[in-house]
């Protein structure tokens, strides 16, 4: 029988038989929402938060899970990053927002967190977990930042704990899931493709914010290869008519852009060389 207390995060180790169902996935994405939210600095613009809510929502209701209570949340930090929490909770850095040339690469990347929650992937790592501390690896799987000099969170984990992540097949599922979903609310998929050779060319000369992205989300020529094979698959759904960028976006990037220094000491933390 499964312990009733398997959704207890950061202080009970799971048993090997230990599943996770739905009910216990919406209290997970709500505890570390609210654990989240009161760490680091979370963005309050109504104009801001109005816009990804839009666009992360028109992403969302493309999967079997519309019907999730989505949250969207900005954080007001330099780190180039985005990750979801189980349950339909996505965190999108501005930095993330700001090095995003146009609105299908933001979208991109949201349509893959969108499909980490649309496919369970969270609640099927805590499952593979067994004796693993559950809060430890859902940092580990969900920001990646076990393995980061810093970023959005600090997490202070053992030896065993930073191999935790996604697997190899989750992020690929995400990346062809991503695509589907991104298509279907007529967006370009290219983005996501597009703006992963962009972090990987500006990798070698500004390594610091794309730090948290890489560890998180590895990437390199074979996954930008295996994305386009998807794009390429989908066949007569991709036309003229998916949207590439539209000047809401770039006043939303303008308005992100214009926001107060992040508080220290994200105000430091991969901030960029130069902003334009």
């Amino acid at each position: 029988m499964r312990p009733s207390l398997c959704l207890a995060l950061g202080a009970l180790a799971l048993s090997a038989a230990c599943s996770v169902s739905e009910r216990d996935e919406l209290e997970i994405g709500r505890s570390e929402a609210a654990s989240i939210d009161s760490q680091v600095p979370v963005v309050d613009d109504t104009a801001i938060t109005q816009f990804v809510t839009r666009l992360g929502r028109s992403l969302a209701a493309q999967t079997d899970r519309a019907d999730l209570d989505w949250h969207f949340t900005v954080v007001n930090a330099w780190p180039v990053n985005a990750f979801a929490l189980p349950g339909g909770y996505v965190y999108v850095t501005r930095g993330l927002i700001e090095q995003s040339d146009r609105l299908d690469a933001l979208a991109g990347v949201m349509g893959h967190e969108v499909a980490h929650v649309a496919r369970r992937h969270t609640a099927k790592q805590i499952e593979k977990a067994k004796k693993q501390d559950v809060g430890v690896v859902l940092l580990c799987t969900l920001t990646g930042m076990c393995r980061t000099l810093g970023g959005a969170i600090a997490v202070q984990v053992g030896t065993e704990a930073q191999t935790a992540q996604y697997s190899q097949r989750h992020e690929a599922e995400a990346d062809s899931v991503g695509v589907i979903i991104t298509t279907r609310a007529g967006i370009d998929p290219e983005g996501l493709p597009r703006f992963l050779e962009t972090v990987l060319a500006e990798r070698a000369e500004r390594p610091t914010p794309l730090e948290a992205f890489f560890a998180s989300h590895p990437t390199d020529e074979s996954r930008i290869a295996a994305l386009r094979t998807e794009i390429a698959a989908l066949g007569p759904s991709r036309g003229a008519t998916l949207i590439q960028d539209t000047p809401e976006f770039r006043a939303f990037r303008d308005r992100v852009r214009a926001l107060p220094l992040p508080p220290p000491p994200y105000d430091t933390l991969g901030a960029p060389a130069r902003r334009q």
